[in-house]
């Protein structure tokens, strides 16, 4: 109980809501969703009685999809109160205002298209709907509310930041590679430009070389 009271304080208030009507859903469906009349001839004599059914005493497949989602949306919640950090399509909003439509729908068609149970040669046995399905009907209206709540709160994760004091480079642009320590890079001389005969230097032209002091003197001949 510590576990759970941790996790409901944990929620934010939309996802109390869906929680809320994730349970209430749930529980609906041990409230009479169908009323049973059997009719009974004897002697000529015709005798009914009737009976009220829950959803789990009139158990198909859209007794067990209802049972699916409540329970579903009740196990991602929980999840997410104590640190789930799971990703589902299209956010935990869009998922529940889907499960919650879906459910909605597999009810109404219920209510069109009861539930079938057999009888015999002597009992004729109809089946008609009581109030526990219209509540369900609207747990499940309120479960696509709060989905839609939900994903109206719910915020886009940061983008991802690269590290500190590095720049994005684009993938044409071949990282430069830094010289080993301890070395210098050396220069290459550069090519003499060649001259036809005849050419004229540009100008200005290079000024003659001059001799330094520790020229060793030229000798006469």
């Amino acid at each position: 109980m510590t576990r759970l009271a941790h996790a409901w304080r944990a929620l934010e208030a939309e996802q109390r809501l869906a929680a809320f009507a994730a349970l209430g859903l749930l529980v609906s469906m041990f409230l009479p969703w169908y009323s049973k009349t059997d009719t009974l001839v004897v002697g000529g004599a015709a005798k009914a009685t009737q009976t009220s059914l829950s959803a789990f005493q009139a158990f198909s497949f859209v007794e067990a999809a209802v049972l699916l989602v409540s329970g579903s949306v009740l196990f991602v919640l929980f999840k997410r109160a104590e640190g789930g950090a799971f990703q589902l399509p299209g956010g935990d909003g869009a998922v529940t205002m889907i499960a919650g439509a879906w459910t909605a729908l597999l009810i109404f068609y219920r209510l069109l298209d009861k539930p079938g149970l057999q009888g015999n040669q002597r009992v004729t046995a109809t089946v008609g709907v009581e109030w526990g399905i219209f509540i369900a009907l609207l747990l499940a209206l309120g479960l696509v509310y709060a989905g839609r709540r939900m994903r109206a709160a719910e915020r886009p994760g940061p983008p991802l930041r690269s590290p500190r004091g590095a720049r994005p480079r684009s993938p044409a642009q071949p990282e430069a590679s830094a010289p080993a320590p301890g070395r210098h890079r050396r220069s290459r001389p550069v090519a003499a430009e060649r001259r036809s005969p005849g050419e004229r230097a540009p100008y200005p032209p290079a000024p003659p070389e001059q001799l330094s002091f520790e020229d060793p003197p030229s000798r006469p001949e």
